[in-house]
């Protein structure tokens, strides 16, 4: 599908992309989603992605960019467990900086609690749409099993009788 949205911007991938759709017009299920896939890849290697939106080789700066946003998690993670062991090694100092912590607002809490979800919700959110659109997102009932029950020889859920119903 990102391939689809990539060939629209012009107007020889909208034509490829409406030609794609009519001869996928009296086709359904699985089948229909194949020849779907099936046209999109041809008509994005005939009409590639504008300019910018390929997978051109990264500079220094984006590579610099991309490693500040993998940053904030092993910091937080580190920094907590480096929280700990301050509070063994200096119990007396950590008391002080806990004290200061407890006079921070309540409002400045919700700030940086907003703040901090906002920056992992977007970054979930983007591999949410990244992970989709290189797995085909293309589902169809019966094509990879969705909507048609348990896979044969799969474990019962919990409480539920095992085999055929």
């Amino acid at each position: 599908m990102a391939r689809m949205a990539a060939m629209a911007g012009s107007a020889a991938g909208r034509a490829a992309v409406a030609q794609a759709l009519r001869e996928l017009a009296g086709r359904t299920g699985p089948e229909a989603a194949r020849a779907l896939e099936a046209a999109v890849a041809a008509a994005a290697t005939r009409h590639p992605a504008p300019e910018g939106q390929g997978d051109a080789p990264a500079g220094r700066f984006d590579r610099a960019i991309d490693m500040v946003n993998r940053l904030p998690r092993p910091v937080l993670a580190f920094g907590t467990v480096g929280l700990f062991v301050y509070a063994i090694a200096a119990p007396d100092e950590f008391g002080q900086r806990m004290a200061a912590l407890a006079a921070v607002p309540e409002p400045m809490w919700w700030l940086i609690g907003a703040v901090v979800s906002l920056h992992f919700g977007a970054r979930e959110a983007h591999h949410f749409r990244d992970r989709g659109a290189s797995q085909g997102a293309l589902s169809v009932a019966g094509q990879d099993g969705a909507g048609t029950g348990p896979r044969p020889g799969a474990a019962a859920a919990p409480g539920q009788p095992a085999g055929p119903r």
